[in-house]
């Protein structure tokens, strides 16, 4: 049986590890003003000129049933199944268009993934390995709903400018943040994104805190993948997560660059490392 594993480009996946891993990915639309791009990891540049430019964050268009319908049916074309991983329903209103193309075409199959960014593309990458493994769909779609729970996924800021401008906090907090030089946590919590601790100082050494925080939290964690995602970083800052993953030791971590959805949120010097915390 061909199975195809497909996501969206909210998963953050390399070029070379959705080659490696055989997974299809249907794009968002980013809306820079008058102009609409495809989503991928070229696009933080544009957002970060467009807003610098404009004072203004662009918009993400949702996938729609008719977009989805098309893409379902040219890869069906190809496999005799689909498995299909999307941003979380908490965030996008495009699952629910996924769900309606699901309800009336046979072979396609969402999986809500109640994460973003790398969070997402380590569940895609779960759901091809066990299709390596000749399991049927429906062992393999129960098999990934059931770690969905335990992908942590976050995600440290360094400033709240972009969070102000899409409304997630106040003048107050912008101001304070700014002054005092906090650099808050976003966490994925229950598919909704949510500010857990707050850090002061440098990038780098907030970084080497907040993994250290992290993996002490969630310290169960399947340790033969991680992901170090960011939109920009220096290099100090991708050195210390990557000790820090390594120290644990995890076998396999990728570095990848966040697309549009990450970006648009968060803005420049976003860094987070994301992982199963189910030690399977």
């Amino acid at each position: 049986m061909r199975i195809a594993i497909s996501s969206e480009s909210t998963c953050d996946l390399s070029k070379d590890l959705i080659e490696r891993y055989d997974i299809s990915i249907i794009p968002y639309t980013i809306i820079l003003g008058d102009e609409e791009v495809e989503d991928n990891e070229d696009v933080p540049n544009k957002i970060f000129e467009y807003v610098n430019r404009t004072k203004v964050l662009p918009k993400t268009s949702a996938i729609n049933e008719q977009t989805y319908r098309e893409y379902f049916e040219r890869l069906l074309k190809k496999y005799d199944e689909v498995i299909h991983i999307t941003l979380s329903g908490g965030i996008t209103s495009a699952v629910e268009h996924a769900k309606a193309v699901e309800k009336d075409m046979k072979h396609v199959h969402i999986i809500d993934s109640r994460s973003l960014s790398t969070g997402i593309g380590l569940l895609a990458i779960y759901a091809r390995q066990l299709a390596n493994q000749n399991l049927q769909v429906e062992e393999i779609v129960k098999k990934v709903e059931d770690r969905v729970p335990y992908v942590q996924a976050s995600f440290v800021v360094e400033k709240l400018n972009y969070l102000y401008k899409g409304g997630r906090c106040n003048a107050l907090a912008l101001f304070g943040a700014n002054l005092l030089k906090i650099r808050p946590q976003i966490v994925l919590d229950d598919g909704l994104m949510k500010p857990a601790k707050k850090y002061r100082g440098r990038m780098d050494s907030v970084v080497a805190e907040y993994c250290e925080d992290t993996l002490n939290e969630f310290n169960n964690a399947d340790k033969s993948i991680a992901f170090i995602t960011h939109t920009t970083a220096t290099p100090e800052m991708v050195e210390n997560a990557k000790q820090a993953l390594q120290k644990e030791g995890f076998v396999n971590i990728y570095e990848t660059t966040a697309g549009g959805t990450i970006t648009s949120h968060c803005g420049e010097n976003v860094l987070g490392i994301l992982y199963i915390n189910d030690g399977k």
